[in-house]
């Protein structure tokens, strides 16, 4: 690596400027107003986890976690993620005061890139964490209000796709020889590489039968009537997770004004390892990427001594801002420019226009280096002269 340059960032790091920075505090000020309508309190978690709780926890791979080392010799992370320290927190100490918990944030998080990887390494997160209860009700709880806060957000056109982590690792484990090879099938899943999930079928050595099926498996998927076609994938030990997800579908019918944006599709696949059940990503118009996503989690409990169920989602902000409106956030701006001895004139009016929700400049008209440039800033531009007089 060169030298590192005066104005140079860190590796997947970005800056936000003001008229970005205006957009990510509407999301977060209106998004708090809803999510907190629905029941949920904010929570706040350290930046710095350790790397032996929170680091291996999580479903982040190790070679994606910012690690320090602190005075003590103890290897720390940048938290990755906000699903695994609000689970340290619910286990050792909320749970024990209120069961279900239903908690919210809006948090940065960090995740390490390769050079070409030119994604961001620290983003921001809003989502809620439904902890303590088992059934499909929270399931459809968390689902409905996903959809409801992507609209009061202001996104216009969006779909979810539903998915089961249970039941693809139900087919995958029935129709293949080792573990080994449900993990390499899902993660081409994972990438969405389903010419690549055919062609590895054929890598390895399965019995014609487990390759059929498993072919359908991605043929039924495109191709989605009923989950009755899913049925003969599973044992009968197994076929209460079709159940499981029926009951789901019911709710939402119930639930959701437009129940046409929700589709299910069972080879979705998520890289956060934790999720065991139900799990889901949203789309919107405008973006190649998800732009949230989430799911059921209750084995990550077990981790922290815990067994309860918990399912919650994220929205990634950053992908949020690419699908909103450039001009969610409009609001006038003035300039009150004033002249020598006109100051006591000009902050007068520009507290009375401040007491009126609007928003003022205040500037000395000889401290600006270049006006007209400057004046291209604002909606609106008054001049203060002394003696209280008022022009443009």
């Amino acid at each position: 690596m060169g030298k590192i340059q005066m104005f140079e960032k860190p590796l997947g790091m970005r800056d936000s400027f003001p008229e970005v920075n205006e957009q990510k505090e509407y999301i977060r000020s209106t998004a708090r107003n809803f999510i907190r309508n629905k029941g949920y309190d904010f929570i706040k978690t350290p930046s710095v986890e350790y790397f032996e709780t929170i680091g291996k926890a999580s479903a982040i791979d190790e070679s994606s976690l910012f690690k320090l080392v602190d005075n003590q010799g103890e290897t720390l992370v940048l938290r990755p993620d906000m699903t695994t320290p609000i689970a340290r927190i619910a286990a050792s100490k909320l749970l024990k005061e209120k069961n279900p918990l239903r908690l919210a944030y809006y948090a940065n998080v960090f995740r390490a890139q390769q050079r070409e990887g030119g994604r961001p390494a620290e983003f921001e997160q809003l989502g809620l964490e439904l902890i303590g209860d088992f059934s499909a009700y929270g399931d459809s709880e968390i689902i409905h209000t996903a959809v409801e806060l992507v609209k009061t957000l202001g996104v216009e056109r969006f779909r979810i796709t539903i998915g089961h982590a249970g039941l693809l690792t139900a087919f995958l484990t029935n129709n293949t020889n080792t573990v080994e090879q449900v993990d390499t099938l899902r993660q081409l899943l994972v990438e969405k590489n389903f010419v690549g999930f055919e062609q590895k079928l054929d890598d390895l050595g399965l019995l014609e039968e487990q390759k059929e099926n498993l072919t359908k498996l991605i043929d039924y998927t495109i191709d989605f009537k009923t989950f009755e076609n899913f049925r003969p994938f599973l044992t009968d030990e197994q076929q209460y997770l079709i159940d499981q997800v029926e009951q789901l579908k019911r709710l939402l019918k119930l639930q959701l004004s437009d129940p046409s944006i929700v589709s299910f599709d069972f080879s979705l696949a998520s890289h956060m390892s934790y999720y065991t059940g139900m799990l889901f990503e949203i789309y919107a118009a405008g973006s190649g990427f998800p732009i949230g996503n989430g799911g059921r989690y209750d084995e990550l409990f077990q981790q922290f001594g815990e067994q309860v169920g918990a399912i919650g989602f994220g929205i990634r902000v950053d992908r949020l801002l690419e699908v909103l409106r450039q001009d969610i956030v409009k609001e006038k701006r003035t300039l009150l420019l004033f002249t020598e001895g006109a100051y006591l004139e000009a902050n007068k009016l520009a507290e009375e226009r401040r007491n009126n929700a609007e928003r003022v400049t205040l500037q000395y008209v000889e401290g600006v280096h270049d006006l007209d440039a400057y004046k291209q800033n604002f909606d609106e531009v008054l001049i203060v002269s002394e003696g209280g007089s008022l022009h443009e």
